[in-house]
């Protein structure tokens, strides 16, 4: 399908010429800007899956093995592929098969826009047990303190998220706490200036925590690990 370039009356020659030459400019970079993108966006899929696999095994210590499950609304189920809906998870596995623990993405409205963190679950600990850093805009030198603060850090090292007696709820949630006040191994240790950013960590790792450890603990003995078969 051919479409006509409307080119003022008025125009001379050479203007013609020059309109013609630009919307023939422009429609080669939209070309090129939609080719690259899809080029370019497998690479980007398998740079995060990439990314995230690393991440998983750096929240869970002493994982040797992963497998994906997905939350259907009433129990979690082998994938392998991302499916729209649902909560995945990634239980991780030692060497000898023994379940180390789960890793669950959790995302936090911070200074600069939403970040995006995968934290480690220990349901022997009833606790995080790690903490990593998958997207942050935040001000570098400020929030992005997050990712690199060391005494921030350590909060996630195994930071308590304890069941009450029946097992479907925390006993007490994550709470953040100013700099220097944590007494409690409940509690987030914030960071001082940089106190919105840790505090959007602390908040996401609080409502991710309240609704999926007590799922993920009540179901730990139905995760094993996946094998493939041969083909």
């Amino acid at each position: 399908m051919s479409e006509t370039l409307n080119i003022p009356k008025g125009a001379t020659g050479n203007s013609r010429k020059m309109l013609t030459a630009m919307v023939g400019i422009g429609l080669m970079c939209a070309l090129l800007i939609v080719l690259t993108y899809e080029g370019t966006k497998p690479i980007i899929a398998d740079n995060k899956a990439e990314a995230l696999e690393q991440a998983i095994f750096k929240v869970l210590p002493g994982t040797a093995t992963t497998a994906a499950y997905t939350w259907n609304g009433e129990t979690f189920v082998p994938t392998e592929e991302q499916t729209d809906g649902g909560q995945r998870v990634y239980a991780g596995f030692s060497e000898s098969g023994s379940l180390t623990g789960f890793a669950l993405p959790a995302v936090g409205q911070g200074y600069a826009g939403n970040i995006r963190v995968l934290y480690g679950y220990d349901p022997e600990q009833e606790a995080v047990v790690g903490f990593y850093v998958l997207e942050s805009k935040e001000t570098p030198g400020l929030g992005d303190k997050i990712e690199k603060d060391p005494a921030f850090l350590a909060n996630f090292e195994e930071l308590s998220v304890p069941l009450n007696a029946a097992g479907d709820a925390l006993k007490q949630e994550i709470r953040y706490v100013k700099s220097g006040e944590k007494q409690n191994p409940w509690e987030v240790d914030g960071i001082t200036g940089a106190t919105i950013s840790s505090q959007a960590v602390s908040d996401a790792l609080s409502e991710s925590t309240a609704e999926w450890v007590p799922k993920l603990h009540q179901a730990k003995n139905q995760f094993q690990p996946q094998t493939q078969s041969d083909e």
